[in-house]
């Protein structure tokens, strides 16, 4: 974990540069299809939800939460990204539902700088490497 500056214009910028956005979406989506088979299931998917803790947490400290009603919340998450309502996720689901919640969030976060912990492996950690590599170039 790293605490980094954080705008909505360095997610877009990530977003927009298709070799860093889409490299980084099929090592995320490699990594969590661990049969390899080219599809995301949910109990695959699962363990990515969980990692975000969103429900479990209020601001960093754990809160008991009711396990149906978390079980409710991943299944509607999983279900936001399988498109085609097939039971899996496919890598251009995947990247679709992963690309519009980061627009959502660089929508929200607008063009003021804010402070942010960053999970090493995260996309938007993987955002603002890409504009600090971009801005070293360009000095």
């Amino acid at each position: 974990m790293s605490v980094e500056l954080l705008d909505g214009a360095i997610i877009l910028g990530f977003i927009a540069d298709d070799e860093a956005f889409n490299g980084s979406i099929k090592d995320r989506f490699s990594h969590l299809d661990t049969n390899q088979d080219g599809l995301l299931t949910y109990s695959e998917m699962l363990k990515e939800l969980q990692c975000f803790r969103m429900f479990e947490t209020h601001f960093g400290i754990d809160v008991k939460t009711d396990p149906d009603e978390l079980s409710h919340v991943y299944n509607s998450l999983f279900l936001q990204f399988d498109h085609d309502s097939n039971g899996s996720v496919d890598l251009e689901e995947f990247k679709a539902e992963t690309k519009q919640m980061m627009v959502a969030m660089a929508n929200n976060l607008g063009f003021l700088p804010v402070q942010m912990i960053l999970d090493e492996d995260s996309f938007l950690k993987k955002a603002v490497d890409r504009e600090l590599k971009r801005l070293k170039s360009h000095n």
